[in-house]
């Protein structure tokens, strides 16, 4: 039994060996007879579920898959009895398997080979679609199908190339197996030696050229220069500085540009496109004074002021604190907006350090020539609490602003205008001073009120003998409160026969009024001079006491 079984696994493997050969030696012979052509004519005669069968010749027909013959749509293209151009895949049972696609991909690829010229550096996009020992296969335009060796694929990773769109050059072309070999290492040399080539060019020509656009991004634009891209940085696109360039260029557009700087470690090129225009500040320079008046654009507006176009490229700047006269500006967009074309002045010029300052106020009417010509010292105005400081605060009236000092809000020496006004306050006063020099204006509100003084001279008059409090001893005399939160003042030379180290604060003192200046708001008082009066009232007594007794004398004698 065993020699049997024998027998019989020698006898299949025989006939295995034996079939194995038929094959080969049939695709030999067909390989033979169509010489480098290994394209065969076929017909096909029978479509069955998912597979056709083709007259191949030689009495046979081989096997191909129907999803070869569908169309785009997924519709069968071919019929039985189309003629239909294979190859012969391989062999199964005596039975060849072929393939039309691999047909077709043969014929492209012969076709190219025969208008192929030696001298063609085209470089060509292919699509890897698959791989082998040797490298790996991929597609091009009309689904040529090329081989790139491992060797020129350049990348480390070969396994992150398989679906991958890559740019290569042709190195050989092998008529003999119908093969295209292409390098992706030829064409990033290529591509080095040709940016390195025309990245000199730029850099030694020192001019401009044109470029277009590839790519915009918020820090600049990516754009082609002789098939070189260099970045044009959004600090490089204007004169006026940095811009968005989404705002002013599209893709695709062609503009002036110049190379600036090459930096071979990085193989990064920076281009210019102000560079490659004219310097407008050049064109200024000497055009433009301070002092001159021109006609702006606002740009651009900032919670600190404004940027203005003189429309040449150059851009300004406008501070907040020169928009307007009004000094309390919260933002200003309340007093301009961008698109806004408007006069201004200019204040500073710089052409080398590219600085431009303008005033919009300068050119508006000076609100303190505005304010003279409507009011004058000694006008009662009412006016609006803008400001409030430790020593007075400042009242608007129109469109200035007054100063109302401490000393002059109240006939009390100890009141302050932060304790007897707030912001937003509307109040009456007077115009006490207009300093044209330094256009500043004085108020007063305790003007509007009788003084302490004007209200004690309707009580009091010059002689009359009051008693006050001292408040306090100075070199020259002492301050006496008098009723009503009055004060007086006692010279040195009027203290009489008062011995003043006897004196101190708090004391109660007696003394005449000497006189009462209600323009200058002083009380004079003198106790020399109550020494005199009471002198006179003694004296006043005396002789009416004398006179008395002598005319009771006479009266007596004559009787």
């Amino acid at each position: 039994m065993a020699n049997e079984a024998n027998e019989v696994v020698q006898t299949e493997a025989a006939n295995e060996i034996e079939e194995m050969d038929f094959a080969a030696m049939l695709e030999e012979s067909f390989k033979k007879e169509s010489g480098r052509d290994a394209l065969i004519d076929g017909v096909i005669v029978e479509i069955k579920d998912d597979v056709a069968l083709v007259d191949v010749g030689k009495k046979l027909e081989g096997r191909l898959n129907v999803s070869e013959l569908l169309d785009a749509k997924g519709n069968l293209a071919y019929k039985v009895g189309d003629a239909i151009k294979v190859v012969i895949s391989g062999f199964r049972n005596e039975r060849p398997n072929v393939s039309h696609k691999k047909a077709i991909r043969k014929e492209r690829v012969k076709d190219f080979i025969a208008e192929y010229k030696e001298d063609d550096e085209r470089v060509i996009d292919i699509k890897i679609t698959g791989k082998n020992k040797g490298g790996f296969i991929a597609e091009g335009e009309n689904d040529v199908e090329f081989f790139l060796p491992r060797s020129q694929a350049a990348v480390k990773d070969t396994n992150s190339l398989m679906g991958k769109t890559l740019k290569v050059k042709i190195i050989k072309i092998d008529e003999e197996n119908e093969s295209i070999i292409v390098s992706r290492k030829k064409f990033l040399d290529d591509e080095r030696k040709k940016r390195k080539e025309v990245v000199q060019d730029l850099i030694d020509a020192d001019q401009a050229v044109e470029g277009t656009i590839k790519k915009i991004t918020t820090y600049g634009m990516f754009v082609d220069v002789g098939g070189i891209d260099g970045l044009v940085h959004y600090s490089e696109i204007s004169y006026k500085g940095p811009v968005n360039p989404s705002t002013i260029y599209k893709e695709g557009e062609v503009v002036p540009v110049k190379a600036i700087k090459y930096d071979k470690e990085k193989r990064h090129l920076s281009l210019s496109i102000k560079a490659a225009m004219p310097d407008p500040w050049e064109e200024i320079k000497d055009q433009l004074e301070v002092g001159d008046a021109i006609s702006v654009t606002i740009s651009n507006i900032e919670p600190y002021g404004a940027f203005v176009d003189l429309g040449n490229d150059i851009e300004g700047f406008l501070h907040i604190s020169e928009i307007s006269w009004d000094k309390n500006i919260k933002h200003p967009r309340d007093y301009i907006e961008e698109g806004q074309e408007v006069d201004v002045e200019v204040i500073e010029i710089d052409a080398n350090d590219r600085r431009l300052r303008v005033s919009l106020k300068n050119v508006l009417p000076k609100p303190f020539e505005e304010f003279k010509k409507s009011y004058k010292v000694g006008d009662v105005v009412k006016g609006t609490v803008t400001t409030i400081t430790n020593f007075g605060a400042f009242v608007k009236i129109g469109s200035i602003e007054g100063l109302l000092h401490n000393e002059d809000a109240s006939w009390s020496r100890n009141d302050k205008c932060k304790e007897l006004l707030k912001v937003g306050d509307e109040i009456e006063v007077k115009i006490i001073k207009i300093d044209n020099e330094n256009e500043k204006i004085s108020l007063s509100k305790k003007e509007l009120e009788d003084s302490p003084i004007q209200q004690y001279s309707k009580k009091h008059a010059n002689g009359d003998i009051v008693t006050g409090t001292i408040r306090d001893i100075k070199e020259f005399g002492i301050f006496v409160e008098l009723e009503d939160n009055v004060d007086a003042l006692i010279r040195k030379e009027d203290l009489g026969q008062v011995n003043e180290e006897d004196l101190k604060v708090g004391d109660t003192i007696e003394a005449a009024i000497t006189f009462i200046d209600e323009k200058k708001n002083r009380i004079r008082l003198s106790v020399r001079r109550l020494s005199k009066l009471k002198e006179r009232e003694v004296l006043k007594e005396i002789n009416k006491e004398e006179k008395m007794t002598l005319g009771d004398i006479i009266k007596d004698q004559l009787k």
